[in-house]
């Protein structure tokens, strides 16, 4: 009897798996009959349907996969259909979350929607998976041409006022001030110059998708990563303890320009005055 069950439960397995090949089977041609009649959306449906059943087909289908995302992407996107468009990119990125061409194409339709910070960071990923893709860099580097304020420039090459900035963070941490937050760290000089001077602690925020991950690549190149949290946060959206586990004893912030009251900065350190720092006894 026990031999008996055994063979009825293999040959239902055997079943199983029977229909489970033919209906891979039957979607990839459905797929490629709608491919050849340019129904690109249709195509794409069945292409999920056969990834999602047959994941081990990832990479002999993937470039027509590829192919097919991005013509019914294309049809998406002249029909306006915005959300659908990013909802295919989501479910594409679930299945290949390391590719870096689907990064890229995503980050395209992005920037050309207007979502430039948004598109950088997935031109930022492509780059981080192939160093060598070049599309990717070139989108990456023309669209930090948007979003990175050509003040930041002319300020990382001021050396006088960078060592001001040194010299007055040296004398605070010196002087007792051992947790630090840099509000706005755009490239994180002062979380670094922070960190030299001996602060235990150092946390950084900062707003701008592009300015967060280049300030994480400046602070793991100088080897600061483990020593200085980086925040993708509002100064005014920080909470004790769930972003940061204290209130800290100085408030860095070089978001002094021309924009002074755009930027909110008065109510960031009003802010950081009443909830992240360390009040005066």
């Amino acid at each position: 009897m026990p031999n008996s069950n055994a063979k009825l439960h293999s040959n239902h397995r055997g079943g199983r798996e029977a229909g489970r090949r033919e209906l891979v089977s039957r979607s990839l041609q459905s797929a490629h009959h709608c491919l050849e009649n340019q129904d690109f959306g249709t195509a794409y449906a069945h292409y999920l349907l056969v990834l999602n059943l047959a994941p081990e087909l990832k990479s002999s289908v993937k470039e027509t996969f590829q192919f097919t995302l991005f013509k019914w992407a294309e049809e998406l996107d002249s029909l306006a259909r915005v959300q659908d468009l990013f909802n295919c990119y989501e479910q594409a990125l679930e299945l290949y979350p390391n590719d870096e061409v689907i990064c890229n194409s995503m980050g395209e339709h992005l920037f050309r929607m207007g979502f430039r910070d948004e598109a950088a960071g997935y031109f930022h990923k492509a780059v981080k998976l192939n160093p060598d893709f070049a599309d990717a860099k070139e989108n990456f580097y023309r669209v930090a041409n948007w979003l990175v304020e050509r003040w930041h420039f002319i300020m990382l090459n001021d050396a006088k006022r960078n060592l001001t900035y040194l010299k007055a963070i040296e004398n605070a941490v010196r002087s007792g001030s051992k947790s630090v937050l840099d509000i706005g760290t755009g490239t994180g000089i002062l979380s670094m110059f922070a960190k030299k001077a001996g602060a235990s602690s150092v946390y950084a925020c900062e707003l701008s998708k592009t300015m967060y991950e280049l300030a994480r690549d400046v602070v793991a190149a100088n080897n600061m990563e483990r020593e200085i949290k980086l925040l993708h946060l509002k100064s005014l959206d920080i909470e004790i303890p769930k972003h940061i586990p204290e209130r800290v004893s100085l408030v860095v912030t070089e978001t002094v320009d021309a924009g002074l009251f755009g930027e909110g900065i008065v109510e960031s350190l009003i802010h950081a005055w009443e909830h992240l720092l360390l009040q005066p006894k």
